[in-house]
């Protein structure tokens, strides 16, 4: 397929009006990746099935002071040794099954074989007395209840302190790794590869490959879903429907998440992110060409006039595509109503650029008419939600996934940003900031989100999928997308984070989620606010934290009038096990790295025993 076959039906613009646009990397909107969490840490990203977004209660913990440099600015400091404040809505027996679930998440064996002590629990037991017990212990500190109505109570409290609440359904489907890898290669493997397989102009980044076929796999807090049929998407759909509709009837601006792999075939996502990618690379090379290569992507701007003599494209029309595919105007290529309507074949639009020939070439040899509709519900049914989201006064955040993934679902994200952010920040993408990548997809988003004028959302995790990651990287052979160590992904993360910042210290048309368990974070983003003079009751920086987790941090934001947000899974505790078995792993981890919450824990245990609290309950 050459060029100027493609072009008549998707350029909407005239040569004359690209031509007036300096070319950068930075309207050169692929976004190639984003993932979740680093697993020594515990930085946060959360699945949401049906949540409810409860609206902090401004209290008593502010120490304001007039800051010298900014007239009028109060400064906001907050003490996270205060345990009083701190754990004033947990009564003493809480605090103790905290002190036992953090201790027992630090013994190797039993979390190691954790989900083969709970079934012999079980068996031992019974399931009354394992269910039971599983609610004084694990069950208890991370999971609010069974049903919507055995959650309320603690829903109530926790906004009754100042922190509210986004449910988060934990039912997960319980596959072996069989099971899992079956379904995943049936999901992810086109008809014309399983005819023809290698035929495709696809990295093997991008394929799907059976020994990484679980996706569950060194991945400790993000929830795995697996397609099964159309019908199951649809159910999914719905659960997120019913997220949404609880979130906007709890509060105003709420919060949602979705997942794209709940809602279609993953075969798209890789196929999509792959031809993303190609683009991205051809953007790369032209700027090599022009001695631009190694710069941040916000400057790598090419010249108009060296890329109409060096490109190997020299036909007017054709050259006019290559401008096309990497300007601002991009959403007319990919355009959301085009994509979602049922009379364009997304398969035409799934072309790469051929440096050699100068041709566009289809991805794949052939899609069949079933795999054309499969693609086209997952784009239709996100659309519903976005839609359902703007009705409902709820925002939307979409969650970060895998690397081989993440191109297209950053890609998708970004143009329903295009669509429904223009009065107000509704869609919310997540930047993964474990990735080497992380600060030119966050840069260039915003960077287009300001030329185009539209709300920039941003949630901000460290991401989930470091160990498995790496070993797909070193086993298939390609380059590994992490940062080389800890240290780096906190540099990254504060780096994108005071980007952001300073983008809604500039001109209040960003937001931004800290999705964060490290204290230290925390402080950095407080310290920022107060140097930017940027207050709590804007709300444009909001805080999350897992359900049972660094409450220390969480309930002093709060009472302090920040919006901040417990992620509270709830469901039946045999189907939660899945859920509960991450929490050991991940806890490990976090524990073992920091003695901190647990001292703290320890601190108010002692304080109030010496004030004669005993039988302390919380008062609200």
């Amino acid at each position: 397929m050459s060029y100027n076959k493609v072009v008549p039906a998707l350029v909407k613009s005239s040569y004359d009006n690209i031509k007036r646009i300096c070319l950068s990397h930075g309207r050169f909107r692929s976004t190639v990746a984003s993932t979740q969490r680093d697993e020594v840490e515990g930085g946060k990203e959360k699945q949401v099935d049906e949540c409810t977004v409860v609206k902090a209660v401004q209290a008593d913990l502010i120490t304001q002071s007039k800051n010298t440099t900014e007239a009028q600015t109060q400064k906001i400091e907050i003490d996270f040794d205060n345990t009083h404040e701190a754990y004033k809505s947990k009564d003493n027996i809480e605090l103790l099954r905290s002190l036992l679930v953090f201790k027992l998440c630090t013994f190797d064996f039993l979390v190691d074989k954790n989900k083969e002590l709970m079934d012999l629990s079980k068996k031992v037991f019974g399931q009354r007395l394992f269910e039971r017990l599983m609610k004084m212990t694990f069950y208890g500190q991370f999971v609010a209840g069974e049903d919507h109505n055995s959650i309320k109570p603690l829903i109530h409290k926790n906004q009754a302190f100042g922190v509210g609440s986004v449910l988060d359904y934990s039912v997960e489907e319980d596959l072996t790794q069989e099971e899992a890898e079956k379904k995943e290669m049936e999901a992810c493997v086109s008809e014309a590869e399983k005819e023809s397989p290698g035929v495709d102009h696809r990295e093997k980044k991008y394929k799907a490959h059976r020994q990484f076929g679980d996706r569950r796999g060194g991945v400790v807090s993000a929830r795995t879903y697996f397609y099964a049929d159309e019908a199951k998407c649809d159910n999914q759909m719905e659960t997120f429907l019913n997220c949404i509709k609880a979130s906007g009837g709890a509060s105003v601006d709420g919060f949602s998440a979705i997942k794209m792999t709940a809602l279609g075939r993953p075969q798209f996502l890789l196929q999509f992110s792959a031809v993303l990618v190609k683009w991205r690379r051809f953007f790369n090379l032209l700027a090599a060409q022009q001695g631009k290569s190694g710069m941040d992507a916000l400057e790598q701007k090419l010249e108009l006039e060296q890329l109409k003599i060096g490109c190997a494209y020299r036909t007017e029309f054709d050259f006019e595509y290559v401008i096309y595919i990497m300007s601002p105007r991009t959403i007319d290529l990919l355009d959301w109503n085009s994509l979602i309507n049922d009379r364009t074949s997304i398969s035409n639009l799934l072309v790469i650029p051929n440096v050699e020939t100068g041709q566009l070439e289809p991805l794949l040899r052939k899609f069949t008419v079933e795999e054309e509709k499969q693609m086209k519900r997952m784009l239709q049914r996100v659309d519903v939600l976005a839609k359902h989201a703007v009705d409902n006064g709820v925002r939307l955040m979409v969650d970060a996934e895998q690397t081989y993934f993440q191109p297209a679902i950053s890609r998708l994200t970004l143009e329903m940003q295009r669509i429904f952010n223009r009065e107000k920040p509704i869609i919310f993408n997540t930047y993964q900031c474990y990735l080497k990548e992380a600060y030119d997809n966050v840069s260039v988003d915003m960077e287009l989100s300001r030329r185009e004028g539209w709300y920039f959302g941003a949630k901000l995790v460290r991401g989930a999928y470091m160990y498995q990651e790496r070993s797909r990287a070193e086993e298939i052979g390609y380059e590994d997308p992490i940062n080389p160590d800890y240290e780096a992904t906190n540099r990254m993360y504060h780096k994108c984070l005071e980007f952001v910042l300073e983008e809604i210290n500039h001109n209040r048309k960003a937001n931004v989620m800290v999705a964060s368990h490290n204290e230290d974070t925390v402080k950095f983003t407080l310290e920022k606010m107060n140097q930017m003079g940027l207050s709590p009751t804007e709300n444009k920086v909001y805080f999350g934290q897992l359900l049972g987790m660094c409450d220390q941090i969480s309930f002093p934001l709060g009472q302090a009038g920040f919006p901040v947000y417990k992620y509270v899974p709830y469901g039946p505790v045999n189907e939660v096990i899945p859920y509960l078995s991450r929490r050991a792993l991940e806890n490990r981890g976090f524990m073992k790295g920091s003695q901190r919450e647990r001292s703290l824990l320890w601190k108010e245990l002692k304080r109030r025993l010496l004030n004669g609290q005993i039988l302390y309950k919380p008062v609200y």
